[in-house]
């Protein structure tokens, strides 16, 4: 009773009645593993982590899986914004980070809209275009969330 059967369970111990299992190393890995990759990383992908949680459960698309010409929803925090003037028509930009990608938005005709400034957490849909190898949303619908 005291050595387990050459087919059996290999996170089954010889110590456990018929029926009863006891908890493995193995079993334990996944969260000691989460625990030491946290530990060893840095701020920056821990944040990217965690911007990607939230953009999965508000059921936007991910930034890097977005694709010229697709309409897409986007979720994510504004790293920058920056006002662009130019002669004929100028514009706001703002790249709106998600943890997988950048997204430039860019409001065309304006100067400033308000709620628009780094740091702050919004959702933009709009279809996606490429422009200088980046991708790009103009004049998208935004919502703006609350601060956190």
């Amino acid at each position: 009773m005291g050595r387990a059967a050459p087919d059996a369970d290999p996170r089954r111990t010889g110590d456990a009645e018929e029926g009863q299992t006891v908890m493995a190393i193995d079993e334990r890995r996944p969260s000691l593993r989460r625990f030491l990759r946290r530990l060893a990383a840095t701020e920056a992908e821990l944040d990217a982590e965690q911007l990607q949680r939230e953009s999965a459960e508000c059921g936007a698309t991910p930034a890097g899986q977005c694709h010229r010409g697709e309409v897409v929803s986007v979720s994510g925090r504004l790293r920058t914004v920056v006002y662009c003037p130019r002669t004929n028509l100028p514009s706001l930009e703002a790249d709106l980070y998600d943890g997988s990608d950048v997204v430039t938005l860019v409001w065309l005709g304006r100067r400033r809209i308000a709620g628009i400034e780094p740091g702050r957490q919004l959702t933009a849909r709009g279809r996606v275009a490429v422009r200088d190898d980046r991708k790009v949303i103009y004049n998208p619908h935004y919502e703006l969330e609350s601060p956190r």
